[in-house]
């Protein structure tokens, strides 16, 4: 009946400036909640949602998600 979704796209590449000035020296997916950055809880969630496939899009000055 129904497929699974097996792909998940995180859209990452905005500038975060309604959390300036916390996003000028981290982006906005990097701030940490509780232990962990933003992003890693999200791709934690889809995983447990039984997400295979990750697609993180990020803009061009966002090496510190590239390097995480």
């Amino acid at each position: 009946m129904y497929k699974k979704i097996r792909k998940a796209v995180f859209l990452v590449g905005g500038l975060g400036t309604r959390f300036l000035p916390a996003t000028k020296s981290m982006p906005k997916e990097m701030l940490p909640v509780l232990n962990k950055p933003l992003i890693h809880h999200a791709f934690e969630e889809a995983r447990n949602a039984g997400i295979e496939q990750f697609i993180f899009i990020t803009g061009r000055n966002k090496n510190s998600i590239n390097d995480f």
